[in-house]
């Protein structure tokens, strides 16, 4: 079979002098014998393929069957595949594959949801225990172990101060951390209760006891140091031991600042035991004199001090106890320094202390020999020292002693500014001034009761801040060219005197309003003064006449002694204007009176009027003011008091007389309106043809 395979070479066929030239071409002869010689060939090609197959038959039956079968299973999968494509081209098949997937996809969802949930259920867990194992371990004296873990544990919930809740987490995280805030807070109060019971204070031996074993709810034989490190693990070290400093202050410091003597602390450690588990600071008087001295005299000698304190500090520096540069390091030498400005604070403090004692124990009580008005030239008012005279007013009035006596102390403080040196006389002239307005203060606190009532407390306190404004002026006129030339541009006391003048002003009108609202309750009772011609109406009007002369006659009993003359004039007649205003108006007003009525009208004003005698007298005596034009009378200061008096006569006088009175001005001159005077006519005439030509009369000349 590899023969047949053999390439055929064409020129093997033909001749050799054929082949003489290879680049002749073929005669025609040559052609159709090279044909001959081919088909030649060919039959020997076709015999020997003939025979290979015959001798080979067997072979390609093998063959042939066997392709044959080959294709007979192509076309059974061929079958298959078109019936599968036929299957699918229904799409029941896509449709439960991809109901299976999304399946499978929940499923898969789930599953990773759940084991999410189970860690983070792990996580929960693992908190609580946490939790319960802190609370354990509190109870049980662990104390660090507990701190750890509550600082471990804050971190896990993300516990912060702002209180703000991610709406996206769990709700449990929440409630855990309330339980741990809970047991923070419990941690905490066990802390704070051990370091209770580690300082203990007993103020009455002025002693301090520090333990270092602690025990409290069955924990025995915790130390100190223990609890102390819980304090710092979770975070309040600083508020423990900002508790028990203030309670040093109070019960240490304070009692030590206060004690009014030198004092020294003393430690104690008790000595049989082996461990150390107690130690005692005492306070005891000390004999060491390093204090601020008494006498000025003394300033020198404290230059020592002074060293010594320098010396102390400088020490401390090196070895870098304190700062360098921190100037709050130094307060103990600025202290010693600064020994001037400490003498000065302690006696102004003194000074102070003088002023606010002596405010406070005056009873401001004025005897009824004292309150005798005195001349000012006379002997026996110079020999009274609550009679005193004001500096820029040609009056003298009466002042309680608490004003005598402040001024006096006033006056020491200010003479020792005079010759002290420029630290010590500012801290002087300041206590000065502070102790002036202690009155301003403590006063009016003090006597707050007795300023709501009609009393001479009222009207010595005027008095004190009326005198008090007048001294301050002077003040500055007395002493400032013995000042120290570097105060004598800002020591004033000009700017107080406004201060004590308002505050005399506002309580003298204070107790002016009070009488005044007193008088018109007064007269409330009288009802308008209707029907007095009737027994028990009558008896009701002459009840509130009375207590009106009661309460002027108290006042003027009170007044008149104390104040001064001016201030009395003008009090009082504000006071009588607003009585005498109120009757008579009530008594206008009245729309219908019988002959009767007017004339128990008329009885009442008099009585009124001559109960009132020795007021009206003592304001008479008082008019010694004269002007251009004359002497000053008491109806021009109280107008309503001539038009009460008119009005008295007018109950009783006849139509035609109360007319011609109108038309000559009299009544027009007490004050008498024309519309007033119809009422009052109308009121008490009946209608008449004389009574329309009065009113006519009446109405025209106005």
């Amino acid at each position: 079979m590899d023969a047949l395979l053999d390439s055929i070479n064409v020129r093997e066929l033909l001749s050799a002098q054929d082949l003489s030239d290879p680049t002749a071409p073929l005669s025609a002869p040559d052609l159709r014998l090279l044909i001959q010689r081919l088909d030649s060939h060919s039959l020997k090609i076709k015999s020997k393929v003939q025979s290979y197959l015959l001798s080979h038959q067997h072979d390609f039956a093998d063959l042939f069957s066997l392709c044959n079968d080959a294709v007979s299973r192509s076309q059974t999968i061929s079958d298959d595949v078109a019936h599968l494509l036929a299957s699918l081209s229904d799409r029941p098949v896509e449709a439960e594959i991809g109901q299976i997937m999304k399946q499978m996809s929940s499923a898969t969802k789930e599953a990773r949801e759940k084991r999410e949930l189970l860690e983070l259920v792990g996580a929960i867990l693992e908190i609580s225990e946490k939790l319960k194992a802190a609370r354990e371990a509190v109870r049980s004296g662990r104390l660090r172990f507990a701190a750890e873990q509550v600082r471990e544990l804050k971190k896990a919930l993300r516990v912060c101060g702002d209180d703000i809740v991610d709406e996206g987490e769990p709700v449990v995280y929440g409630l855990l951390r309330k339980e741990w805030s809970d047991c923070f807070d419990e941690i905490q109060e066990v802390l704070m209760r051990f370091m209770d019971n580690a300082v203990r204070f007993e103020g009455e031996t002025n002693r301090i006891r520090v333990k270092y074993v602690l025990s409290i709810d069955g924990n025995d034989g915790i130390e100190l140091k223990t609890v102390l490190e819980a304090l710092d693990v979770v975070g309040v070290l600083n508020y423990g031991l900002a508790k028990v400093a203030d309670l040093i202050i109070k019960h240490a410091i304070s009692p030590a600042l206060n004690f009014g003597a030198p004092v020294s602390f003393v430690t104690e450690i008790n000595p049989d035991s082996q461990a150390m588990t107690e130690a005692i600071l005492k306070i005891v008087p000390s004999n060491d004199p390093k204090v601020v001295p008494q006498d000025a005299s003394k300033l020198a000698d404290f230059l020592k001090i002074i060293n010594c304190t320098s010396e102390f500090e400088t020490a401390l520096r090196e070895m870098k106890f304190i700062s360098v540069s921190e100037n709050k390091d130094n307060q103990l030498s600025s202290f010693a320094e600064n020994v001037e400005v400490h003498f000065a604070s302690k006696k102004k403090t003194e000074i102070l202390g003088r002023a606010r004692n002596l405010l406070l124990q005056c009873d401001f009580a004025i005897s009824q020999e004292n309150t005798r008005r005195k001349g000012k030239h006379d002997g026996a008012a110079a020999n009274n020292p609550e009679d005193v005279d004001l500096l820029f007013l040609s009056e003298r009035c009466v002042v309680s002693k608490a004003a005598i006596q402040l001024m006096k102390l006033v006056h020491e403080t200010l003479k020792d500014v005079c010759l002290s040196s420029p630290r010590v006389a500012l801290e002087f002239y300041r206590a000065a001034r502070d102790a002036l307005l202690l009155y301003e203060v403590v006063i009016p606190v003090k006597l707050e009761r007795q300023l709501g009532g009609i009393n001479q407390v009222p009207v010595l306190m005027h008095n004190d801040c009326l005198y008090l404004s007048q001294e301050v002026l002077g003040l500055a006129f007395e002493y400032r060219s013995d000042f120290p030339t570097s105060m004598k541009e800002h020591a004033v006391f000009v700017d107080m005197a406004p201060r004590f003048h308002l505050m005399a002003e506002e309580i003298l009108q204070r107790q002016i309003q009070l009488v005044v609202r007193s008088l018109r309750e007064a007269l409330d009772g009288a009802d308008g003064f209707q029907n007095t011609h009737q027994m028990q109406q009558f008896q009701s009007a002459k009840f509130s006449i009375d207590q009106v002369v009661f309460i002027l006659e108290k006042v003027h009993i009170i007044w008149e002694p104390l104040l001064l003359p001016s201030t009395y004039k003008k009090s009082m007649c504000t006071v009588l204007e607003s009585v005498f205003s109120r009757i008579t108006k009530d008594i206008l007003l009245l729309d219908d009176m019988a002959a009767e009525e007017t004339l128990e009208l008329q009885r009442l004003i008099h009585l009124m009027l001559e109960n009132l005698t020795s007021l009206l007298e003592s304001l008479a005596a008082l008019q010694i003011e004269k002007s251009q034009e004359g002497m000053t009378y008491l109806d021009d200061l109280i107008p309503s008091l001539r038009k009460i008096r008119k009005l008295a006569e007018l109950l009783d006088m006849p139509l035609k007389a109360i007319t011609n009175a109108w038309e000559t001005g009299e009544l027009l001159n007490s004050g008498f309106t024309s519309s007033e005077v119809e009422d009052f006519i109308k009121a008490i005439f009946q209608d008449s043809p004389l009574r329309k030509d009065c009113l006519w009369r009446i109405h025209g000349n106005f």
